[in-house]
């Protein structure tokens, strides 16, 4: 199906995306004829896609997008604020919110089906059932969609803290002493730590072939910090500094030369739990800068 495509073709299952940059006319012009490849592709081969399904997706991440109209045969698919890519809400701006909201909604589901048919409130009950079905809806794919602002942080966060307050002899406590008193962290601190784990994987661990230029090591040779210092990419608009690859620069350099060292994943684990108090800060707002139009469909 990829042969001789263009733009980037992305399969799982049944399903299959093409992604181009739409910022110039050969742009575009490239994303059609790779609609034109894959419908000769799908004649030949007798096959038949579901245009009834197909959308495209206009991600606006500067400067207007014109919202070119594309054609697969003899169907023109119409044009989607959003959608769903392997579970995860994604709408025409990389906007994080409306996928923190479903995630919050699902795991607030589960959360009532819980109080309804669960009669114990024992923490040896309420909190299995918790970390097992409710904060994977939470944590899915996070890297990709980790909130950056309070109030979807909040959004999150609150679920955790009606799941806490389920369990019997905690509900007159603070939320802070409910999760010390369990040993859990916050939700953003398992965000952040979640971050650092992967970034440990993609530098040293198992995703390092995989992971090969998502972080780069800075050529810095100064002796200040751990002295495995990331190096922070450039990026032409604003929505770039929370992708993953920009957002856990900051921290990892902040971490202490013996955690970055540690010469294995249990061993980075062990270590990161002490650093993670020190960690966490508001983002500082960057300036906002050019623009780059992109065309899924």
């Amino acid at each position: 199906m990829d042969s001789g495509i263009e733009c980037t073709l992305s399969r799982f299952a049944d399903d299959t995306k093409l992604c181009g940059a739409a910022d110039t006319l050969e742009g575009r012009d490239a994303i059609q004829r790779d609609l034109d490849r894959l419908e000769r592709w799908a004649h030949a081969n007798l096959r038949k896609f579901n245009k009834t399904n197909c959308r495209v997706l206009h991600l606006h991440l500067g400067r207007g997008n014109p919202k070119h109209r594309y054609g697969l045969g003899s169907d023109w698919p119409e044009s989607s604020p959003g959608g769903k890519d392997l579970g995860v809400l994604v709408d025409e701006r990389l906007h994080m919110s409306p996928q923190c909201a479903l995630a919050a909604q699902k795991a607030n589901r589960i959360l009532g089906c819980t109080r309804r048919s669960v009669a114990s409130r024992s923490r040896e009950v309420i909190l299995p059932l918790y970390s097992t079905l409710l904060r994977p809806h939470l944590e899915y794919c996070l890297q990709f969609w980790s909130p950056c602002h309070k109030r979807d942080m909040d959004v999150l966060e609150r679920v955790q803290r009606r799941a806490t307050r389920m369990i019997r002899g905690l509900e007159h406590l603070s939320y802070g002493d409910r999760l010390r008193e369990l040993g859990l962290f916050s939700l953003e601190k398992r965000r952040l730590r979640g971050d650092l784990l992967v970034a440990y994987q993609s530098l040293k661990g198992a995703y390092k072939k995989a992971g090969e230029g998502l972080l780069r090591m800075s050529g810095n040779g100064g002796t200040r910090g751990n002295g495995l210092k990331l190096e922070m990419g450039r990026f032409r608009w604003d929505v770039r500094k929370k992708f993953f690859p920009m957002r856990v620069v900051r921290h990892w350099t902040r971490l202490p030369r013996e955690v970055v060292e540690a010469p294995s994943l249990e061993g980075f684990k062990a270590r990161l739990e002490g650093a993670l108090s020190n960690l966490i800060q508001w983002e500082v707002s960057l300036p906002r800068a050019g623009g780059l139009e992109l065309d899924v469909l």
